[in-house]
Formats: structure tokens, sequence, C-alpha cells
């Protein structure tokens, strides 16, 4: 019996099976076209901040009155594009401009809790002990103020700059980067090539920054996408308190400028401009860091 051919059928059917995971892989690997769209509006919005000054936009600060218009707000046209304010200012310059202080604020804010949280949670993570317990119990700590309450509370205490801003949220987001890390160095430290290094007389720095950390640094990164899109809500609400850089633009500030009630049934381009641009934003970073997660598969870890 064991001689004898296998039905066509048998073999179309153990074909298909063989097939069906590697195609599911297949898929599952892909970041997909809304991914690069969300990538490139990224891309846009920060080399439109950088650039500025040189794209020959109107000065956020000049007020341009147009007799032919009447009395400003002027809605939008070919010369305001997202109308102007109250002062003939223009939006679309301002919503340009203000893009350099929300992405600084997003960017610093996540770059120093992937700094610190990262390191101590990756420390944490790998020596566990008291020290581990010591760092655990501050991350709790953070985690058990409000965020918004403690960001209303430092930066009411100390000068609202842009250092400061980006201090304090960079500051809040250290417990939560920090317990991502940890939970993630917990669990590869115990993995076979961790073990091999350790075996074959590895240093602990070395262990940790050759095996643990690349490891480590792909959940943190799709963390980061997403805590960045947090940073920047957090600095608009910030703006609405009056509690956001005092000096600058931001996009939160150009929303507050224009959310009086008169203003919002008047002339609601003075907002809208500002938080489509921040929707968008907002909208492509979540997308980008939810798509990271799903193509390296990070699964939720006990934190």
């Amino acid at each position: 019996m064991s001689d004898l051919p296998e039905s066509p059928a048998l073999v179309a059917a153990d074909v298909i099976l063989d097939d069906e995971p590697s195609e599911s892989m297949k898929s599952r690997r892909t970041l997909g076209v809304g991914f690069w769209i969300a990538i490139a509006w990224l891309v846009i919005i920060v080399l439109a901040a950088i650039l500025a000054p040189y794209l020959g936009l109107k000065d956020p600060d000049e007020n341009y009155i147009n007799r032919d218009l009447g009395r400003p707000p002027y809605p939008p046209s070919s010369d305001f594009w997202f109308g102007s304010d109250n002062d003939a200012k223009d939006v679309f310059s301002r919503t340009i401009y203000g893009a350099r202080v929300s992405l600084t604020v997003g960017f610093a804010a996540i770059a120093a809790g992937m700094l610190f949280g990262g390191t101590l949670g990756l420390l944490a993570g790998y020596l566990r002990g008291w020290f581990d317990r010591v760092i655990s119990f501050a991350f709790l700590v953070l985690l058990s103020f409000p965020a918004l309450v403690l960001a209303i509370l430092i930066t009411a205490l100390l000068d609202r700059s842009l250092r400061t801003v980006a201090g304090t949220l960079g500051f809040l987001s250290i417990a939560p980067v920090g317990r991502l890390a940890r939970a993630t160095t917990i669990q590869y430290s115990e993995r076979e090539f961790v073990l091999a290094s350790r075996t074959l007389g590895a240093k602990h720095g070395r262990i940790m920054i050759r095996e643990l950390l690349p490891n480590v640094l792909i959940p943190m990164g799709a963390l980061a996408l997403l805590g960045m899109a947090v940073a920047i809500v957090a600095e608009g609400a910030l703006a609405f308190l009056g509690l956001s850089v005092e000096q600058e633009l931001s996009w939160g500030k150009l929303i507050l400028f224009g959310s009086g009630s008169r203003d919002l049934q008047e002339a609601p381009w003075i907002s809208m401009g500002p938080i489509l641009i921040l929707f968008l934003t907002v909208l492509a970073l979540n997308f980008a860091g939810d798509r990271v997660r799903e193509y390296f598969d990070v699964r939720e870890v006990s934190l």
C-alpha cells in the first residue's frame, strides 16, 4: 500500500495547507500603503517646519490688511490659503511656523523618555534585585500622579519656555517607556542567545548593549511614535490653559486664538486650519506606530 501513488487531490491539499501559513506570514509582515502615506505626511510636515523661513511664506507676525476685502478676518482664498485671523495675520503661515514648536516638543519629550526611561528600564530588567525594586517603585510613583495635573504644576512653577514644556512632557514619559523597556528586557534576558553570551564570559555591559538593546528598541520605537502624538496633544492642552510656550507659536496656541464663540461662528477657519494639520499629524503618528507594532509582532507584555 505504501508504494501506491498519492491522490492528486491529497497532493493539492497538502500544497494548499503548506502555502497558507507562508501567505499569512507574508501579508502580516507587510507595512502596507497606509504606513508609507503616513510617513510621507510626517516627512512633509517636518521639512515644512524646518524650511519655513526659506519657503517664501508670509511673515507670521505681519498684518496683511487688504482694503479690497474689507475688515479682517479674511476667509480662505488664493491670498490666504487658510484665511486670516482678526489681525489680518496669515493662518497658513502661522500654522507652518507653529509646527516647529509642536513637533519639537513632541520629539524632545519622547527622546527624553526613551533616553532616561529606556536606560533605567533596561538596567532594572537585567540587574533585577534591589535596583529593580527601587526603579519599579519610582515608576509606580510617577504613574500615580495625574499626568496633566503634574504638567500644570511644573509649568506653573517654572518659566513657560520651550525647554520647560518639552522637559516636563519628557519627564512624564519616563515611567511608561521605562516600564515597557523593563518588561521587554525581562522577557529576553533568559533567552538562549543571552545565556550563550553569559556562558562565553561576556560582560554585563556587552550583553545589555549588544544582545538586549536591539530587541528592546523595537517595541520602544513603536511606542515612540505613539508617545510623540500624545506629547503634541498634551502641549495643545497646556496651551488651552495658558501654560504652553509663551514667546513662540504652536498649534495649541493657534487653536486657542480661534476658539472664541464668536470666532467659531463667524470665522471658523482661524482654528480649523491648525486643527486639521494637528489632526492629520497625530493620525499619521498613531497609524505608523500601530503598523510598526504589528509588523514586528510586538505583543503586550506584562508590565
